[in-house]
């Protein structure tokens, strides 16, 4: 009768089932009709059933993970149900401020107010109620840096973009005092603006009277995690993950510390930092007007690439994903030991669970699918990013090549200063031209990301798993088959970034009940397969390499 209950279940109920047993014994010694027996088991069983509910505490109401996904041009919330399957998504785009070329701005509160909105539009289009969601996963662009008043919550600045180049100068000046290699050594970071130790010094410096506030223990730092959390919980909590700490170009990846020498070289006073705690975490619990009364449990933090990582399940050595979104990022799995690059790849946290680090070798390209946006929005030669694939499907010409190198260049050059450039234009190049080469310009800096980490690996590496929204683009998911000579295993929910936090919440609440739950989950793939030979891919990308070679010379 009681073998669907867990073990725990089953001795929680057992006393009152003996008890109610011992009463039937009774029963069956006089002559009942058949009915009257009938009902007398149904009751023991709706009983038994009853209790279950209450030891669990309504878990049988928890259908949904609400998985929040904040990214640099636009908020999500996602619900997701136990076979990880999308039930519902919300999304919306906010403001990118500009202030100078090279600059990249966010206003924080708009993010805020971003996050707020998605997750009561999803929440009241589904008609749920917010008693039904197990708990909440975080993730988010990475680096981007957020200071305020902790007392008033309001922020001192706005927050700085990891797309942001402003402290280039202050980071040159780290390479000529040859400070660099240490930093390396600690963090697995190459000294760029892209990471937040030098855009907190920048806040802090330009700020006036805000060094004398941040050392009084006034001021909070946070990367956009925290600053979620921070107001979710009512300001209960300031707290980052392992995967966001680790991209600060503050925090140890050995010590798995906040590094006092870093500190003291950026002068940057320790009160401000947060603490930092695993990704699948408790004790964070949500207390938010937006949640109408609700505490829901925070059970996972992380960061976007690290998320979708553990999204795409590359939970073993060697396991390697590309996301394909603002940027590009492509990250292995490298396990236990923080194994140091050669070829300017970065070492990184993937994530921490149950005290147990795993790390992850990664490649950045700072502009990917940004490359579309700027054919739509600055040159405004296509009104939708969508008819990028069609355009590039129909054009058998091959003439251009485009760096899109907008923000500089990252793995393996980590060149802040190098702008883009178009190469090859006659007076035949048309829109459609450009179009295709912005695209191959993306698939190509994703080749120059793999090369670096094959080479620094040196074990056979698993399949190439790739994600994000450029990824759904059928063109461009061809020509990177060809161009990597591998296959591409495009997953068909593009949401694995969220999905990742998904599953770091699930964990910590029991939702999903462990990693190998999560690996038997099926995923829809769809698999490109190189249709050029290797040495048409090899002119190819030496047309590449000539280019940017030409472009990192002029200045």
């Amino acid at each position: 009768m009681c073998q669907f209950l867990s073990g725990s279940d089953a001795a929680h109920t057992a006393p009152y089932v003996s008890n109610f047993l011992s009463g039937s014994a009774r029963v069956a010694k006089k002559q009942y009709s058949q009915e009257f027996l009938k009902k007398y088991v149904e009751k023991i069983g709706k009983m038994v059933f009853n209790l279950h509910i209450l030891h669990n505490k309504g878990a049988f109401m928890k259908k949904y993970i609400l998985a929040l996904d904040q990214g640099t041009t636009s908020s999500r919330a996602i619900l997701f149900n136990k076979n990880s399957q999308i039930v519902d998504i919300e999304s919306v785009e906010f403001r990118q401020i500009y202030p100078r070329p090279g600059w990249v701005e966010h206003q924080p509160e708009e993010i805020l107010d971003s996050i707020l909105h998605v997750i009561k539009a999803v929440v009241k289009r589904k008609n749920i109620s917010f008693e039904e969601i197990d708990c909440i996963g975080i993730t988010n662009q990475r680096e981007t840096t957020v200071l305020w008043d902790k007392k008033t919550g309001k922020p001192v600045h706005n927050a700085i973009v990891w797309q942001c180049r402003r402290t280039s100068d202050r980071c040159a000046d780290i390479y000529k005092k040859k400070y660099d290699k240490t930093i390396f050594e600690k963090t697995g970071l190459v000294v760029d603006p892209y990471f937040s130790a030098t855009k907190i010094e920048y806040i802090l410096n330009n700020v006036a009277g805000l060094r004398e506030k941040a050392q009084k223990g006034e001021i909070a730092f946070g990367t956009i995690d925290s600053w979620l959390v921070f107001n979710l919980t009512g300001g209960k909590h300031r707290v980052t993950d392992y995967s966001n700490a680790s991209r600060t170009m503050l925090f140890n990846i050995h010590t798995l510390k906040w590094d006092e020498d870093l500190l003291d070289f950026f002068n940057i006073p320790k009160e401000i930092l947060p603490e930092v705690v695993p990704n699948s975490c408790k004790g964070i619990v949500a207390d938010h007007p937006v949640f109408e009364g609700t505490k829901i449990p925070i059970g996972g933090i992380v960061g976007d690439q690290q998320g979708s990582l553990f999204g795409q399940k590359c939970f073993y050595e060697g396991d390697i994903k590309n996301t394909y979104g603002t940027g590009c990022f492509l990250l292995m799995n490298i396990g236990k030991t923080a194994k140091k690059s050669k070829n300017r790849a970065l070492t990184t946290i993937a994530w921490n669970i149950d005290g147990e680090t795993t790390y992850a070798l990664e490649g950045a390209v700072f502009i990917a699918g940004a490359v579309v946006q700027w054919l739509r929005d600055s040159l405004q030669i296509i009104n939708d990013s969508a008819v990028t694939e069609k355009i590039s499907l129909e054009n058998k010409k091959d003439s251009l090549v485009f760096v899109p190198a907008f923000s500089g260049l990252g793995t393996p050059y980590w060149d802040p200063e190098v702008r883009g450039a178009i190469f090859g234009i006659t007076r035949d190049t048309d829109r459609a031209d450009i179009i295709k080469a912005a695209l191959d310009g993306i698939a190509y800096q994703a080749k120059d990301l793999l090369e670096a980490l094959k080479s620094d690996f040196c074990k056979d590496i698993g399949r190439y798993r790739a994600d994000g929204g450029a990824s759904k683009n059928r063109y461009l998911a061809q020509f990177q088959a060809d161009i990597l000579q591998e296959n591409v295993n495009v997953v068909k929910m593009s949401e694995t970034t969220a999905l990742g936090a998904a599953f770091f919440a699930g964990l910590s609440t029991g939702f999903f009940p462990s990693l190998k739950y999560i690996e038997n989950i099926d995923q829809e793939i769809v698999v490109y397969k190189p249709k050029i030979s290797p040495e048409e891919a090899d002119q190819k990308y030496a047309r590449w390499k000539k280019a940017v070679e030409a472009l990192r010379k002029f200045r």
